[in-house]
C-alpha cells in the first residue's frame, strides 16, 4: 500500500501560535548566503505580492547568535519596508528535516512526543533535543487494523510526514524576533516550500505530471519529487552554489565576488570549469530520479530549478544533459499580481527564483 501526502497543504510548523485565518504573511525566508523575505497578501482568492527583500546574512562558522540574528532580522524588515509584527521564519534545509515514517494512529500531539522520545525507532536516526511535528498522510487503500461493532476498520497504524528542528535552534530564533520587536508566529521548515509554490504557480503541470523541483541552495541543494499532484520524496544534497563559485576563483585565480558574476552571466568563458563541479551534482540528483522512478514505475517529465545558480542558462542547460530530463527554471510568483514599488517591479522577474521557498512558506501559513 502506497500511501501519500497532498503537498499543497503543507504547513508542519515547529512553532505555531497563529490559530486565526491570517490575509498577510511577511515570510523571512533565513539563508545561509542571503536572506529572502517577501511580504504575501491574501484577498479571497487572490494574493497580492506588496514586497520582497534580498539581504546578505551574517557571516559565523558555529551557528547564529540570537543577538546577531535579530540585528539581522531588523535589517530585513527595514529593506522590505512593510510595517509587520507577525513573521513566519523559514529554517534553511540544512538546518531542519523531513521524513516520511509510520507511526501509531494516534492525536498528532502524541506523534510529537512519540517522536522526541524515541526518534531513532521512527526516523532510523537519532534527533536529540529536536522539536517535531506530523502531518498524517491520507491512505491510498482501505487501512489494515482492527474493528468496531459494525465491521467498521480501525487503523491501528498510519504513514505521516514528520518535520523536525533543534530545539535550541527554534527558542533562538523565537528570541531574536522577541529582540528584534516581532512575533514569529510560525517557524517552519524550507524543504516544504517548493512544492507549495509549484501548486500555485502551476496548478496544471502540479496536477497532472510527475516532476522534480531542485532548489539550488549556498551549501546545500534540495530535490523534491511530485507525482500527480502528491510530495512523494524530498532529499537533500550536498552541493551547493559555494562549491561552483569556489572552484571558479580558484581555477582564474580570482575573488569569489567575481567569480559569482562570472558563475551567472559569462559561463561560457570558463566551461572546463564549471563542467567537472556540476557533474557529482548531476549525478546525485539523477540517483534521486532514478530511486524515485524505480519505486513508482513512473517517469520524471520535467525538473524545474529555483535558487539563484538557476538565473544561469548555461548552468541549467549543463544539468539537463547529466539528467536526461527535460530542465527549466521557474518563477513562484507568476500567480500573484504585483503591488510594489516600481522600482522593485524592474528586478522582480530577476530575483523570482531566489523566491521560491519564501512564497512556499507564505502558502503554508494562510
Amino acid at each position: 500500500m502506497t500511501t501519500r501526502y497532498k503537498a499543497g497543504v503543507m504547513a508542519l510548523p515547529f512553532l505555531s501560535n497563529s490559530g486565526k485565518r491570517r490575509d498577510q504573511a511577511v515570510v523571512v525566508d533565513l539563508g545561509t548566503r542571503v536572506t529572502k523575505a517577501a511580504a504575501i497578501q491574501r484577498k479571497g482568492e487572490t494574493f497580492l505580492m506588496t514586497g520582497f527583500a534580498m539581504v546578505d546574512a551574517p557571516v559565523y562558522d558555529r551557528g547564529i547568535s540570537p543577538d546577531i540574528l535579530s540585528e539581522h532580522l531588523k535589517a530585513v524588515m527595514q529593506q522590505l519596508g512593510v510595517r509587520a509584527k507577525h513573521i513566519v521564519v523559514v529554517l534553511g534545509v540544512g538546518d531542519s528535516i523531513l521524513r516520511t515514517t509510520e507511526l501509531p494512529m494516534v492525536g498528532v500531539n502524541d506523534m510529537r512526543m512519540m517522536l522526541r522520545l524515541n526518534s531513532k525507532n521512527y526516523l532510523q536516526q537519532d534527533f536529540a533535543d529536536y522539536l517535531f511535528d506530523c502531518h498524517i498522510l491520507p491512505f491510498a487503500e482501505g487501512p489494515a487494523g482492527g474493528t468496531e461493532g459494525g465491521g467498521t476498520k480501525i487503523p491501528q497504524k498510519c504513514k505521516a510526514l514528520a518535520g523536525g528542528a533543534k530545539r535550541q535552534l527554534v527558542e533562538d530564533v523565537k528570541l531574536a524576533a522577541k529582540n528584534a520587536g516581532l512575533v514569529a508566529d510560525v517557524i517552519t521548515s524550507g524543504l516544504i516550500g517548493p512544492a507549495n509554490a509549484f501548486e500555485m504557480a502551476m496548478p496544471d503541470v502540479f496536477s497532472k505530471e510527475v516532476v522534480a523541483l531542485v532548489d539550488f541552495g549556498y551549501k546545500n541543494s534540495a530535490i523534491s519529487i511530485l507525482m500527480m499532484g502528491e510530495l512523494i520524496l524530498t532529499r537533500v544534497v550536498g552541493f551547493g552554489a559555494a562549491k561552483l563559485t569556489t572552484g571558479i576563483a580558484e581555477s582564474l585565480g580570482i575573488s569569489n565576488a567575481e567569480a559569482e558574476g562570472i558563475k551567472v552571466g559569462m559561463p561560457q568563458e570558463v566551461e572546463s570549469t564549471i563542467q567537472p563541479l556540476l557533474t557529482p551534482l548531476g549525478r546525485e540528483l539523477r540517483a534521486s530520479i532514478d530511486f524515485f522512478e524505480h519505486q513508482q514505475d513512473k517517469t520524471v517529465s520535467q525538473v524545474f530549478f529555483s535558487g539563484g545558480s538557476s538565473r544561469s542558462e548555461y548552468l541549467v542547460n549543463a544539468l539537463q544533459s547529466e539528467l536526461m530530463v527535460p530542465c527549466k527554471a521557474w518563477n513562484p510568483t507568476t500567480f500573484m499580481s504585483p503591488a510594489m514599488p516600481p522600482a522593485q517591479l524592474g528586478e522582480l522577474e530577476q530575483v523570482a527564483p531566489q523566491l521560491v521557498v519564501a512564497v512556499g512558506g507564505a502558502m503554508a501559513a494562510f
